[in-house]
């Protein structure tokens, strides 16, 4: 995968400055992946056996993770998203989590640190979590069902990710996301029943059409649930009106009869919101990317490992000027010529 040096344009603006594409879009998101490992199997992600796992020396440290989001952040960035793989894997996610926490805004402003998990250790580890700084949680629950858990994820975990939304329920972090990929034949008949569980549980629901990043490349867009199809179903029990004041969200909202809850599903096939997007990403191996389906990368190790301080400061910031200016307006997804990432979704990072 070709991994550019930073071209001369990105020089036109300076450290400090916001971090805007060629299309005008600002970045203030950085999704920071933990590791590429995870507790479970899914089918739409990754396979059973046989997968090859990033070398444990080309995992960022903690302190180098620090670094790239100390100048993300002096940058403008002010939402830094945890994720994997499985980011409570990670023996010093708290660790993680205090440092990021103790970042600021450009203005004094503290950072907003969030997470996407499968829920398996929260429960656990929930309030070393919050008391280092975490202050929002997507949780990933594709069905309610044992018999389907086990069959999806290839693991027997269901009551262990139960208990992980129960904790995050109890606890202060809010908004509370619960995340589900929308599946045909799989669990589209249980759309109602996952919103209903949300609410119940003070959550928001979200459905997320699959996407082409299974490691596998077996997507197929014909057998993908669509936005307009879960709408469909939902209105069956409810409601639904749009909420407005989307902005960068990834996830269009709308309110059951009326409010207060909400359902929101994420459509990046068939309602992409790319004209809005304020993200980029960092892999757990130091790769920055512009984009989640993005074919390539803007590699940072050898800039945080081989330079030395101010030299560093200045090549990450140079680099993370490289990846926004060379993001396209969109993914692509709908265009003949699509190619699927390299990198499946584990190693990505969410």
């Amino acid at each position: 995968m070709p991994r550019p040096a930073a071209p001369a344009d990105a020089g036109l603006s300076r450290p400090g400055d916001p971090l805007v594409d060629t299309h005008g879009r600002v970045h203030r998101d950085l999704r920071i992946s933990l590791t590429d490992r995870c507790s479970l199997r899914c089918t739409y992600c990754m396979p059973e056996q046989g997968n090859e796992w990033l070398a444990k020396s080309s995992i960022l440290t903690v302190d180098e993770i620090v670094d790239v989001a100390r100048i993300a952040a002096a940058d403008g960035v002010s939402t830094f998203r945890l994720t994997g793989g499985e980011p409570l894997l990670r023996t010093d996610i708290v660790d993680v989590v205090r440092r990021l926490a103790a970042l600021r805004t450009p203005d004094g402003r503290p950072v907003d640190i969030a997470m996407t998990t499968n829920g398996i250790r929260l429960r656990e580890l929930l309030p070393g979590l919050a008391d280092a700084g975490l202050r929002r949680l997507n949780i990933s629950i594709d069905t309610l069902r044992r018999d389907r858990f086990r069959d999806l994820t290839r693991r027997d975990r269901l009551d262990d990710v139960l208990d992980g939304i129960a904790a995050a329920a109890a606890s202060g972090l809010r908004p509370l996301k619960l995340n589900a990929v929308a599946m045909r034949d799989v669990n589209d008949d249980e759309l109602v029943e996952l919103v209903e569980f949300a609410v119940a549980h003070g959550a928001q629901m979200r459905f997320i059409e699959q996407m082409p990043l299974d490691a596998g490349h077996t997507w197929d867009r014909a057998t993908m649930v669509t936005q307009d199809e879960i709408l469909a179903a939902l209105s069956e029990r409810w409601n639904l009106t749009p909420v407005p004041g989307r902005a960068g969200a990834p996830a269009a909202r709308w309110f059951l009869d009326g409010g207060p809850h909400t359902v929101g599903v994420i459509a990046s096939v068939t309602a992409p919101f790319c004209g809005d997007c304020d993200r980029l990403r960092l892999t757990a191996d130091g790769q920055l990317r512009n984009c989640l389906f993005s074919t390539t990368e803007y590699d940072l190790l050898p800039i945080l490992r081989g330079s030395a301080d101010g030299a560093r400061d200045e090549g990450v910031d140079r680099m993370l000027r490289s990846c926004i200016h060379g993001k396209l307006p969109g993914h692509a997804i709908n265009d003949p010529a699509f190619l699927q990432p390299a990198r499946g979704m584990n190693a990505i990072g969410g």
